[in-house]
């Protein structure tokens, strides 16, 4: 792999402490690694690129996603329901599922991230429908390898459905030890350790609403024999707050801290419904937050205490959540919205674009264990978003290029985009890929998986 020679940024903001924000700095990447960040860096026979335009950032990780929900988005019955409606209906259509339809939803989810400056995904997929043998993880494996994203794939899982007090339908959870062991096979097939690498595995669960708790401990269990992490859902909504009190007796919080489920090695998704003890209990052990906000405002669940967490040093990251509760896979639509909400849920004081940053890349990279992204500094991955701030979207916007980039952005595209020192967005397109090939191929997916479940299309 050739080395990239980035010059004379606009700004660098390298989200690490000791370097902080670099104008006109140099960055020097080559096999995978940043090499050198100063100024006047020299690299005989490196492709240079000139960034005097732009706004050099940490590429962004996404905490949390359900990929094949991009084949189902914006759908008329769904669009003005909260979580628990929302669910119902959308698990009749999404029974349906193949592992073809998956590997075009992940690619056109994927395609989407990349092209919002994301350099690494989690997906939690929990769907594997009974009596189907398709290997949904593969395909899943597959569709980011080829468009060059970093994958944290996780094997999720439901075993509580309807017949037992659960909220999916029968026919799309699965029996506990076929779990458990399916979760072996992945991870021994798929997980990839190393400090750079381009895929990790974690073990998933659905909610407390879809899986037994012995399920849950058992899942925590195999995950610390595995060195894994674990991931779920947890303290979304009132409802699923009620459900908890009314069927364990306890809070989500005091659910999961019983089954085994806090610790460094965890991180929940969306943590809206939280008091002041249970943050300081989740900063006390270290466990992860991915933080929701567009797809919490869309189902109506509410405003994450994200400020509160932030202050009291819980590992938090920004996630999309899932492209039919979004209905998006752009992380720069959730910084933007991140940065305003809790103006609103807090007080105006609440957030700003550094801390937003925090979220997007180095809180992101903490809460997936993966170590060397997140921060431009030698040593780290070469997993790098550079926006061009000369766009009309940004006229008179020239004292803080990165407020500039949250507070104005309307849809821009990043000028480049590289993962483990590839470039796979350059001038706004995705490199080596048709775009318009992987739209056409989601539409026939989901046009199927409608059709299957006799969904007006």
């Amino acid at each position: 792999m050739s080395a990239l020679l980035i010059k004379n940024a606009l700004l660098l903001a390298t989200a690490d402490e000791q370097l902080g924000d670099i104008a006109g700095a140099d960055i020097l990447v080559e096999g995978g690694e940043i090499k050198a960040v100063g100024k006047n860096i020299s690299a005989p026979g490196a492709r240079l690129f000139d960034a005097s335009s732009c706004l050099v950032l940490p590429a962004f990780v996404n905490t949390h996603h359900h990929l094949y929900q991009a084949l189902t988005r914006a759908l008329v019955p769904a669009q003005q329901a909260k979580l628990f409606d929302w669910l119902v209906y959308h698990y009749e259509i999404w029974r349906h599922l193949r592992a073809e339809d998956l590997y075009a939803a992940a690619r056109a989810a994927l395609a989407e991230l990349l092209l919002s400056g994301c350099c690494c995904s989690a997906d939690h997929h929990y769907l594997v429908p009974r009596h189907v043998e398709d290997d949904y993880f593969q395909a899943e494996a597959e569709a980011a390898e080829s468009l060059g994203i970093r994958l944290v794939l996780t094997r999720g899982s439901m075993s509580l459905g309807r017949s037992r007090g659960g909220l999916p339908p029968d026919q799309v959870v699965q029996d506990e030890d076929e779990i458990l062991a399916d979760c072996e096979r992945v991870v021994s097939r798929l997980h990839q350790p190393e400090p750079f690498a381009l895929r990790r595995v974690a073990l998933a669960p659905c909610s407390p609403f879809s899986v037994s708790p012995e399920l849950m401990r058992r899942s925590a269990e195999l995950a610390r024999k595995l060195n894994v992490r674990l991931h779920t859902h947890l303290a979304e909504t009132l409802d699923e707050e009620k459900f908890c009190l009314e069927k364990f007796g306890c809070r989500p919080v005091r659910y999961a801290e019983e089954l085994g489920w806090l610790g460094p090695d965890v991180w929940f998704a969306h943590c809206v419904y939280l008091n002041h003890q249970e943050i300081k209990q989740l900063a006390r052990t270290g466990t992860g937050v991915a933080h929701c906000p567009v797809s919490n405002l869309r189902l109506g669940s509410g405003i994450a205490p994200v400020p509160a967490m932030l202050r009291a040093g819980v590992p938090v990251g920004l996630a999309v959540d899932g492209s039919a509760s979004n209905d998006a896979s752009s992380m720069m639509r959730e910084a933007s919205l991140a940065l305003l909400v809790h103006r609103v849920g807090t007080a105006v004081d609440a957030m700003d674009a550094r801390l937003v940053l925090r979220m997007l890349a180095v809180g992101g990279a903490r809460v997936l264990g993966m170590e060397k992204l997140g921060r431009v500094a030698p040593g780290m991955a070469a997993d790098l978003t550079l926006f061009d701030m000369e766009d009309l979207a940004f006229a008179g916007a020239w004292q803080d290029p990165l407020a500039a980039l949250f507070f104005c952005w309307s849809g821009q595209r990043p000028r480049m985009v590289l993962v483990d020192g590839r470039v796979v967005v350059e001038d706004g397109h995705l490199v080596g890929q048709d775009e318009r090939e992987i739209f056409e191929k989601a539409r026939v997916a989901s046009r199927r998986l409608l059709s299957a479940a006799g969904a007006t299309i």
